[in-house]
């Protein structure tokens, strides 16, 4: 089995993997509406496999796995598809401007196809985290050595947080 999670797909600048499964039984693809739909809170996924993967998910899926306000909040979310799916071309062009600015002030950054860029080489990237935080910007440290994360929001949050990136760096400089 080749099992591809498709999470972030709806901010990627790629192309989704669905368009393979006809003719390949071995392959699995799943998505979340955790991401593009902001609803983390419903733990609602999917999976998009030949009938034979689908019948065996279905032999070992627990009954009664999905409450009904998990499936009418899920319903209400899909016809609110175009709407919702807006609201993720916004935060891509936020990701994208955050790339364009982090870049420009001389920090590294991934490529991203999320809602969210990692950012560095810091040599100590917890103090940075903290200097961040103390001027009331949120963002990871998420564990990778000398790298930080922040995920795309509003223009307004966008902004803070890039001040909050200049203003630590201008202090980092003096």
């Amino acid at each position: 089995m080749v099992v591809v999670d498709e999470a972030y797909i709806e901010f990627s600048h790629g192309d989704s993997l669905l368009r393979l499964l006809d003719g390949r039984p071995n392959l699995v693809v799943s998505r979340t509406m955790s991401k593009a739909f902001g609803a983390a809170g419903l733990r609602l996924g999917y999976l998009a496999a030949h009938p034979a993967v689908v019948d065996a998910v279905q032999l070992v899926r627990l009954p009664y796995h999905l409450s009904a306000i998990t499936q009418a909040t899920a319903l209400a979310a899909l016809e609110h598809t175009d709407t919702l799916l807006g609201y993720v071309e916004q935060l891509k062009a936020e990701r994208d401007r955050l790339v364009a600015a982090l870049r420009a002030l001389g920090y590294e950054v991934t490529e991203s196809d999320a809602n969210f860029v990692q950012f560095g080489r810091f040599e100590d990237a917890h103090t940075v985290w903290r200097k961040i935080l103390d001027r009331g910007v949120l963002v990871r440290d998420n564990g990778v050595p000398g790298w930080l994360r922040v995920t795309a929001g509003t223009p307004a949050e966008n902004d803070a947080f890039l001040d909050a990136v200049r203003e630590v760096k201008k202090e980092q400089s003096t």
